[in-house]
């Protein structure tokens, strides 16, 4: 995603708002609107062609405003003297207000506008339109409220063989901004120029894979204007706002600073789960480690690293944590507990994950078995009033906690994790492609980072390690949240680079998390020796 600071994303209704808004209260004409997003599409294209001057445009416009943003392409590219032609599918006589005044500044300026009235017509016209270098979809934008049909249904389906690039006007034709589900035919994109913000569907699949590339277009509707849009409020997490939540160290600075994290993990076969965690933890910065486990696996996980300690609990015959080592976990001192890889199942074990949550002082972190404890009795899986409480489920873990299926949860991603995080008073990491955060007030954030080399045993538990380290660090789950998911994807990313998707694993996530965390070391180090030179 091209686009600036802090993004959020907003649906059909919300984005209609904005823009009555923009017009009706800050005073900012529609026809200013439509003009800044022709010239913003304008600017993409030659982003995206070195070669645009040589290329033929072929703009198919609609009758509404989306057409109208048509429209101001057509005549920026002849005024720079860039091949225009322009095709409305549909009839003069139907373009209204803004984008009739831009239709009839084409026609004083000498442009012929092609009418495509039917399919008979389109028929007629395909075959010139084929012989177009690019193709620009200005027909529907986020006017479509029903799938494709008729001359629509058939125009997207032959351009979407035709093998032209094309550059969709703020949505790909037949996608809806209030849904990210694939309904009938859909344009598929090369590129999608989107104004102000991004809409639902360009960045949750299945629809977002119609979007190809994507800008994000600054076309002058304010910035508090889009902040104050009435929820739900989904935002994305973007390289800057993680900036400014990652601060360089003190020179006089001392591990006490960063925090003391206890992590509760591991089990007969499964002490892999609470290393990688372990390890996660020291990777983000966390002044102290402690791993506590079944004392049957304290030796291994003791050899996996020296850089943390660990704590050998009663354990059950199976090799499982006993109930009965509640009490020592609770003695440990430590600034934040995340409980949960690789702890297996068991009575034993759902006891125990019970009465931490119930009795922990400290913010908490549960992941894996520790979900799997609530299943069935998922009301006792609740945060409380001044204790911070973060769950992580894959969607398989989110599914079973609801007594739903993984598809439905795939479907609903964002309001699955929203209504939970909101009924439950907890934060809501669900992973994933496009990981979801959702807070206990109901804001919703967006992970672009990860790629599927991420995809394998040991990346959730490396996960649980680095939220918990934020915590320790950072004191606020929403902020050790966000850096931490985005950390941990921006790792997955420059371990994908070293060692390709098929070969990662989750050790490759923890050593590249130091170089993840040095680039936005640097980037904010740079930022305050740049203040200070001003200064």
């Amino acid at each position: 995603v091209d686009g600036g600071l802090g993004m959020r994303v907003l649906n059909g209704t919300q984005i209609l708002e904005a823009e009555r808004r923009t017009i009706e209260e800050i005073g900012i004409p529609a026809i200013v609107l439509m003009e800044n997003a022709g010239r913003q599409v304008v600017a993409a294209l030659e982003a995206r062609f070195d070669d645009l001057a040589q290329r033929r445009v072929a703009i198919l416009c609609g009758c509404g405003n989306n057409g109208g943003d048509g429209f101001v392409v057509a005549r920026t590219l002849q005024q720079r003297d860039i091949l225009a032609s322009v095709f409305l599918v549909g009839e003069v006589a139907n373009v209204k207000d803004e984008a009739r005044r831009n239709l009839e500044v084409l026609g004083r300026l000498g442009m012929t506008v092609v009418e495509i009235r039917d399919e008979q017509a389109w028929e007629l016209h395909y075959s010139e339109i084929s012989d177009y270098d690019i193709i620009v979809d200005a027909l529907l934008g986020t006017g479509v409220r029903v799938p494709l049909v008729g001359l629509l249904q058939t125009l997207v389906a032959d351009i979407n063989v035709s093998n032209i690039p094309v550059v969709s006007v703020d949505l790909p034709t037949g996608v809806s901004a209030d849904s990210h589900d694939i309904v009938g035919e859909v344009m598929e994109a090369s590129l999608t120029v989107t104004m102000a913000v991004p809409k639902i569907p360009l960045i949750l699949p299945p629809a977002e894979s119609q979007a190809g590339d994507l800008v994000v277009a600054d076309i002058g509707i304010p910035q508090e204007v889009i902040d104050n849009v009435e929820p739900p409020k989904i935002d994305l997490l973007t390289r800057e706002t993680i900036l400014e939540l990652v601060n360089p160290r003190h020179d006089d600075a001392h591990k006490g600073d960063f925090g003391h994290v206890l992590i509760v993990a591991g089990s007969n076969g499964k002490s892999g789960a609470a290393s990688l965690a372990g390890i996660g933890s020291i990777r983000s910065g966390a002044g102290l480690v402690t791993v506590a486990s079944p004392k049957s696996c304290q030796g291994i996980i003791a050899a996996a690293a020296p850089d943390y300690m660990t704590e050998g609990l009663a354990e059950t015959p199976e090799g499982l944590v006993d109930f009965a080592a509640l009490e020592a976990v609770l003695r440990i001192e430590s600034d934040v507990v995340a409980v949960g890889p690789g702890l297996g199942t068991g009575p034993s074990v759902s006891a125990f994950v019970h009465g931490l949550l119930e009795r922990v002082g400290t913010p908490i972190i549960l992941d894996a078995d520790a979900l799997n404890a609530f299943v069935g009795d998922v009301d006792r899986l609740h945060g409380r009033d001044g204790l911070d409480v973060v769950i992580t489920p894959h969607p398989g873990e989110m599914a079973r906690l609801l007594g739903t299926t993984v598809d439905d949860v795939q479907a609903n991603r964002v309001e699955i994790a929203r209504q939970f995080a909101m009924a439950h008073h907890l934060h809501v990491v669900l992973k994933g492609y496009r990981t979801v955060i959702a807070t206990p007030t109901g804001a919703v954030f967006l992970n672009l980072t990860g790629n599927p080399g991420m995809a394998v045993g040991g990346t959730g538990d490396v996960l649980t390690g680095v939220i918990a380290a934020w915590s320790a660090q950072l004191l606020d789950a929403d902020a050790a949240c966000k850096v931490a998911v985005y950390v941990h994807g921006m790792a997955g990313d420059i371990a994908e680079v070293d060692k390709g998707e098929i070969s990662m694993s989750a050790s490759d996530l923890t050593d590249h998390l130091g170089t993840a965390l040095l680039d936005l070391s640097s980037s904010n180090q740079i930022e305050d020796e740049s203040q200070g030179n001003r200064n």
